[in-house]
C-alpha cells in the first residue's frame, strides 16, 4: 500500500510522446535540486496509450519557482494559480499545439500524502520526471484498476472530502469508458449532493465538462439517475413524467434526453470527423447533403469557447436538456446566473430556447420574416435553428414523415443561407439615415419615434422599397405623416 518504489508496468509500456521526452530532456537541465513528479492524467494516459494533452507536475518545496525556470527554459508562460499552496501554471508551445503544465506543491508532507489525497486510483500514478519515464509509482495499485477499466477513489474519504469527485468519476468513466466500482458509486450517493456546498463556479466548470463530451448523454443519465443532475438543475424535476401535448411522443424528460443526442448527432454530421455512418440515417443524411455548403462556417461557429475554456457545444447541450421547461427563458437566464456563466453565454442560451420554435414555421420565403428572425439575433440564431432542427427530430422520433423533414432542412438551409450570403440585403442592411441624421433632418427630439422611424425604414429597405438616402427621408416623412 506505501510501497512508493518505481517499477515497471506489469501489463504494457507507457507511451509518451516526442513532446513529453522533449520537455523531460529540458527539465533535465535545469539541474533542479528537488525531486519533480508528473502525477494524474497524464500518467494515466500515457499508461492507457491516450494522448497526453495537459501535465501535472507535483514537488514537495519550491514549487513556483520550479515552474519559472521551467517557463524561463520554454519561454513560456507563467500564471501563479494559488501562491499560498504553491500552485502555478505554465504554458509552452510546442509542435504539437499549447501544452499546460501545472507545477504544485505535494498535497501534504510527501509524496505519499500527495497521492492519498487524490481523487481516483487512476489518477493517482506517477513517474519521476527527474528519472525514467518507464518507471511507475503506483502504492494504490491504480495500474490494476486502468487494465481492468474501473473508477475506484483512493481512499474512503475521498467523494466526501470533495464532493465534486462525484461528478468527476462520471465524467471520467464514460470518457475512459470505465465503470464506477461499487464502494466509490456508494459514495456518491452518499455525499455526491454536498457538492451543492462548494462553489457555483466549482461546480459549473465540472459539469460543463460532461455537457462538453462528445457523447454527453450517457453521462448526462448517470448524473440523473444518482441525483446529482436534479441538484445542479432542480428546473429538471418538472419535466420527469411531464406528457408534452401533441405531436410529441415523449414526456418532457425523454424529449430532453432525445433532443440532446439528436442535437449532438446534427453537430457530428456537420462536423469534420463526421463518417459514413454518422449520415447514415435519412434524416441526418439530407442534413449532410444540405448543408455541407457551411460546413466550414458551421463548424467555426460550434468551435467558440468561452470563459475558462468552456466550450459552445456544451451551452448548447444545455439549452437541448431544458428548452421545454416551463418558462425556458426566464428558467435558463436564472440558471446562467447561478453557474456564474459569462453574460454571452447567458444571452445565447436565453435566445436558443427563445427563438427555436420559429425556425420550425417561419416563411423561409418572406425576407421581412427571415430579416426580423436574424436582426435581434445575428450569430445566435444559429444555435436556434440547430436546436430547432434537434427538438423536431426529438418530437416525432420514428414517425418522422420525410417530406415534413425536407421541409424543415430546407428552411434551415434559406435562413443560414440569408445569414451567410445575404447580410447586406436581408440581415443587416447597412442604414442610409441614422438617428442623429433624422433628428436633424426632420426636427426631431429623439425618443422612442427615432427608434421605430429606424425600424421602418430598415424594413422598407429589407423589401426593396426604399434605395437611397434621399428615398429613405422621404419614406420617414410619410411615416411621420401617418401617424
Amino acid at each position: 500500500m506505501s510501497d512508493l518504489t518505481p517499477r515497471k508496468p506489469k501489463t504494457r509500456v507507457m507511451l509518451w510522446s516526442d513532446t513529453v521526452l522533449d520537455i523531460q530532456d529540458k527539465i533535465l537541465d535545469l539541474n533542479l535540486s528537488e525531486p519533480l513528479y508528473i502525477i494524474g492524467g497524464a500518467v494515466r494516459d500515457a499508461f492507457l496509450h491516450l494522448p497526453v494533452k495537459d501535465i501535472d507536475l507535483a514537488t514537495p518545496t519550491d514549487s513556483i519557482k520550479i515552474a519559472r525556470k521551467i517557463a524561463n527554459a520554454f519561454k513560456g508562460d507563467i500564471f501563479v494559480m494559488d501562491d499560498e499552496r504553491g500552485v502555478a501554471r505554465v504554458l509552452i508551445d510546442t509542435d504539437e499545439g499549447k501544452l499546460t503544465l501545472d507545477v504544485a506543491a505535494f498535497r501534504g508532507d510527501d509524496l505519499m500524502a500527495d497521492i492519498l489525497g487524490r481523487d481516483f486510483t487512476v489518477n493517482a500514478m506517477a513517474v519521476d520526471v527527474l528519472g525514467d519515464l518507464q518507471l511507475l509509482i503506483d502504492p494504490l495499485n491504480g495500474e490494476a484498476d486502468a487494465t481492468q477499466k474501473v473508477i475506484r477513489r483512493c481512499s474512503p474519504i475521498s467523494i466526501e472530502e470533495d464532493p465534486i469527485r462525484a461528478l468527476r468519476a462520471v465524467r471520467q468513466s464514460t470518457q475512459l469508458k470505465f465503470r464506477i466500482e461499487p464502494e466509490t458509486l456508494k459514495d456518491i450517493r452518499a455525499h455526491g449532493m454536498k457538492l451543492l456546498d462548494t462553489s457555483p463556479e466549482r461546480i459549473r466548470d465540472e459539469f460543463f465538462k460532461i455537457l462538453a463530451l462528445h457523447r454527453s448523454t450517457p453521462a448526462i443519465k448517470v448524473t440523473h439517475a444518482l441525483g446529482l443532475l436534479q441538484g445542479i438543475l432542480p428546473e429538471i424535476t418538472s419535466l420527469e413524467g411531464k406528457k408534452l401535448p401533441e405531436p410529441h411522443i415523449f414526456d418532457g424528460w425523454k424529449q430532453a434526453i432525445e433532443t440532446v443526442e439528436n442535437l449532438v448527432g446534427i453537430m457530428d454530421t456537420i462536423s469534420y470527423r463526421r463518417s459514413d455512418s454518422t449520415a447514415a440515417s435519412f434524416a441526418y443524411g439530407m442534413l449532410a447533403m444540405q448543408l455541407d455548403r457551411f460546413r466550414k462556417e458551421l463548424n467555426e461557429h460550434l468551435a467558440m469557447e468561452y470563459p475558462n475554456e468552456r466550450k459552445h457545444t456544451a451551452i448548447m447541450v444545455l439549452a437541448g436538456l431544458l428548452h421545454r421547461v416551463d418558462n425556458a427563458p426566464e428558467v435558463l437566464a436564472q440558471i446562467a446566473d447561478d453557474l456564474r456563466l459569462s453574460n454571452p453565454e447567458k444571452k445565447r442560451l436565453v435566445a436558443m430556447v427563445d427563438y427555436f420554435e420559429m425556425t420550425q414555421t417561419l416563411d423561409y420565403n418572406a425576407p421581412l420574416d427571415v430579416h426580423r428572425f436574424w436582426y435581434p439575433l445575428d450569430d445566435k440564431g444559429i444555435d436556434a435553428i440547430l436546436l430547432g432542427l434537434a427538438d423536431y427530430l426529438a418530437t416525432y422520433g420514428n414517425e418522422l414523415n420525410q417530406d415534413d423533414w425536407l421541409i424543415q432542412v430546407e428552411r434551415a438551409l434559406m435562413l443560414l443561407f440569408a445569414y451567410f450570403k445575404q447580410q447586406e440585403t436581408v440581415v443587416s442592411p447597412s442604414p442610409f439615415l441614422n438617428g442623429s441624421d433624422l433628428m436633424s433632418e426632420l426636427d426631431l427630439e429623439g425618443g422612442r419615434i427615432i427608434g421605430d422611424l429606424l425600424t421602418h425604414l430598415r424594413e422598407a429597405q429589407v423589401l426593396g422599397e426604399i434605395n437611397s438616402r434621399q428615398e429613405a427621408l422621404e419614406a420617414a416623412k410619410q411615416y411621420l405623416a401617418d401617424l
